[in-house]
């Protein structure tokens, strides 16, 4: 440990901090642009300047370490001065189009203008004019009279994912990021340059244009998509008070302390909520021969109970099995298996989960769902789901489907099919399958349900709802001990 002092304050940092790291552990404020603490120091903004008593000049706080005895003022005349002037020269070509940038609300230029600059122009030239809608990806745009050149996002496709795609080109006046002619930013964590960009100069098109960010409310959650769980901030629109179906899920963003390698996610975490929310499954559907009904919970769930409670009194509960998946909760696999240790015999239990893909050596995990070690902790006995060796009879079918919507293993011809008595599918969404299903049931996605993953390192990782399921989706839990209590109220066994 050092002593240093900054604004007067006697302080202790690590040895190896930097002025600004070191000010940032103490509460201390100071402006920047280029920094970000997952990055290494580039210098290039200026703004984080302090005074250094005994220094000539301003020196860079993000890339001067802390040394025994300095002393450092973050305020003085003279800072506060180089900072105007860095921001002044920013908003000479910098649009003044807030009203319609997304980043407005939490926008590092206006709030430092707020604090530090508020004074007049001393440029009165037309400001430069340069490409506002650049695609630099599938989901990115580059608006370049809004840029910086902080490079932050320069330096994360060079450091971090180590692709490269960006760069800056030409020189002085005329510098600007671009990517390389014929190869746009294709990476898997593409999206991480959302995040990072300070003024929107990076705007994600999915985003766009939908809603203000002082709107929305941040609510953290673990990410269902892989086995790692990164940790994500779900920015969630309550509804106008008028129009309550304006609300919902706008963004899934990474937690400053999102993994152990950074606050990073991939664009699978990103953005594969966007399909399931563009088809959801609402409502409680019974297909009755060639028309469907919408049933109550409550007639829904007395209906399929009564038939579990007939292979229940006939000790046939081997004639029903139960598919599930690892996206499950491990609290809803304690469901399950108090589900299957409340009948005098055990139903089937299959575990049906999406096949692994390839991952990579950075965060993307294999395994495609949140809880694999949270099912094989759960005490049943589980085997892969193979169709075409169902028990013969089987009077009842119930399929958990995990939030990829992904039914692959049903979709090949399923031998005796139509000599399956009752065929139940739960999922989150509407699937191409639905009409092969004599009960449909909604349920939650993992970010409207409360819980907890053992993740691919060995950790629980505990989350809250964001918000509440729509209309009668229940979470699967929910949905196993509802058919469990109405079973056990109508035997009036406890």
């Amino acid at each position: 440990m050092v002593k240093i002092t900054i604004d007067g304050r006697p302080l202790e940092a690590a040895a190896g901090l930097t002025i600004l790291q070191a000010a940032e552990g103490a509460g201390i404020a100071i402006p920047h642009f280029c920094y970000h603490p997952a990055l290494a120091p580039e210098g290039t903004c200026r703004m984080c300047v302090v005074d250094i008593a005994g220094a000539a000049k301003p020196e860079l706080s993000c890339a001067t370490v802390v040394r025994e005895g300095l002393v450092i003022e973050t305020r003085s005349p003279r800072v506060l001065e180089a900072r105007r002037n860095v921001l002044e020269l920013l908003l000479a070509d910098h649009p003044i189009d807030c009203p319609i940038c997304d980043k407005a609300g939490e926008c590092l230029l206006q709030d430092y203008y707020r604090e530090h600059g508020l004074t007049p122009s001393a440029f009165h030239e037309k400001k430069a004019r340069r490409e506002k809608l650049l695609s630099i990806g599938e989901k990115l745009i580059l608006d370049r009279e809004r840029c910086i050149l902080c490079t932050r996002c320069v330096r994360f496709l060079r450091d971090i994912t180590k692709t490269g795609e960006l760069g800056v080109y030409e020189r002085g006046g005329n510098s600007e990021i671009g990517i390389f002619e014929g190869f746009p930013v294709a990476n898997a964590y593409s999206g991480n340059l959302v995040d990072l960009c300070p003024v929107a100069a990076i705007p994600d098109a999915a985003f766009r244009f939908r809603a203000r960010t002082w709107f929305l409310a941040a609510k953290p959650s673990v990410c269902p998509f892989c086995a790692r769980g990164c940790r994500v901030s779900v920015d969630v629109h309550p509804g106008f008070a008028r129009h309550p179906e304006t609300g919902g899920i706008f963004r899934v963003r990474p937690q400053p302390e999102a993994t152990p390698r950074g606050p990073w996610i991939c664009d699978e975490g990103r953005y594969a909520w966007m399909g399931i929310e563009s088809r959801r499954s609402r409502r409680i559907v019974w297909n009755k021969g060639d028309r469907e009904a919408v049933l109550s919970g409550s007639k829904a769930f007395g209906l399929l109970a009564a038939k579990i409670r007939a292979l229940a009194e006939l000790d046939r509960m081997n004639r029903l099995t139960l598919v599930l998946h690892s996206g499950l909760t491990s609290e809803e696999w304690a469901a399950a298996a108090e589900f299957s240790a409340g009948f005098p015999s055990r139903p089937n239990i299959s575990l049906a989960d999406p096949p692994d893909e390839d991952g990579d050596d950075f965060l993307r995990t294999m395994e495609r769902v949140p809880n694999r070690r949270g099912a094989a902790a759960s005490g049943l006995d589980l085997r892969p789901f193979d169709p075409d060796r169902l028990p013969s009879p089987t009077e009842i079918l119930i399929v958990f489907a995990g939030i990829r919507g992904d039914l692959e293993f049903l979709e090949r011809s399923v031998p005796a099919w139509e000599n399956i008595g009752t065929k139940v599918l739960v999922s989150p969404a509407l699937t191409a399958l639905d009409s092969r299903f004599d009960f449909i049931f909604p349920c939650a996605i993992p970010y409207e349900k409360s819980g907890s993953y053992l993740n691919i390192e060995g950790r629980r990782l505990e989350f809250a709802a964001v918000r509440p399921a729509p209309d009668e989706a229940r979470a699967e839990g929910e949905i196993l001990r509802a058919l469990l209590d109405e079973c056990r109220s109508a035997t009036g066994v406890s």
